[in-house]
């Protein structure tokens, strides 16, 4: 068998495992490859219920849409100070993790766990969005979600399940190494993954990722570095990603010579959105070729 697409999606809960996996097909390689492609589907760890099928992603760049289960329905992005919406998010996030947390007032400071990253994501999003109060929503939805899975993942007991499922499609794949897609925070998932099984990627796709980010970097399961078993691996990121921040792994993921950092433009609402990074002509043809495919 040829080498296998395997997806990771990023943060927020997703429509069901294989609606997932088709859009992810569709995007990048416009038809759904069927057996060809796994979707590493951890949304269920976070989440009792996908998302309905027609309901749209809200951290996809759309606009907020329905949950699967009325009791997950987020709560309404306050228009509040910066600095307000940096400690109540960091409280929320200690208090779903059902941890112990540091002792309080939460600032963003460096000194807080992952904190320093969400008060840069937090003022970047309010000076992309200007006076614009919809547009500051649309942003700090981005910025909320993805830190609050993020806190989960690192401190609130999530890692070790999160992990089991890319482990399990890494399995499913056979020998041939796979192509591994991993976007926001499924690229930490995928790259802790890999560097700690040594399991062989042909080649590691990683699309608005954090992994250049400082408090991120101090929290991974694995010093920066490529993968072992890591033939070559391809960073994207759009310069108005909030969840990427820092754009490129080359200078602290030796070799170099293995890791290729590119700019695109991801012109999705919120900068993030996995399709508009799926559909980058860069993306597209690099995915195509390791996986042997024309056109």
């Amino acid at each position: 068998m040829g080498a296998r697409m395997i997806y990771v999606h990023g943060s927020g809960n997703k429509v069901r495992p294989e609606l997932l996996r088709s859009l992810w097909d569709r995007a990048l390689f416009g038809e759904d490859l069927g057996d060809a492609s796994l979707m590493a589907y951890w949304a269920s760890v976070r989440h009792t219920s996908p998302l309905p099928d027609t309901a749209p992603d809200p951290l996809d760049g759309g606009p907020e849409g329905a949950r699967g289960a009325e009791e997950e329905m987020p709560a309404p992005v306050r228009d509040e100070p910066p600095e307000e919406f940096v400690a109540r998010t960091l409280g929320e996030a200690w208090f779903e993790s059902a941890t112990p947390a540091p002792e309080g007032p939460w600032t963003g400071e460096p000194g807080d766990p992952l904190g320093g990253w969400l008060r840069d994501m937090t003022y970047l999003a309010d000076t992309m969005a200007e006076s614009a109060a919809a547009r500051r929503a649309v942003l700090r939805t981005l910025v909320r979600d993805t830190f609050k899975d993020a806190h989960a993942y690192f401190f609130g007991g999530a890692r070790d399940a999160v992990r089991g499922v890319l482990a399990a499609e890494l399995e499913k794949a056979g020998d041939t190494p796979p192509v591994v897609v991993g976007h926001g925070l499924g690229s930490v998932v995928a790259y802790e993954v890999l560097a700690e099984s040594e399991r062989e990627a042909g080649l590691l796709v990683t699309l608005g990722s954090p992994l250049a980010v400082a408090e991120v970097q101090g929290h991974l399961a694995a010093a920066p570095a490529v993968p072992p078993g890591v033939h070559a691996w391809l960073n994207a990121s759009d310069p108005r990603d909030l969840v990427a921040l820092d754009h490129t792994l080359r200078p602290e993921y030796a070799p170099a010579d293995r890791v290729t950092d590119v700019l695109v433009s991801n012109d999705s609402a919120n900068h993030h959105g996995v399709a508009a990074y799926l559909g980058d002509a860069r993306v597209r043809e690099a995915c195509r070729e390791a996986l042997g495919r024309r056109g």
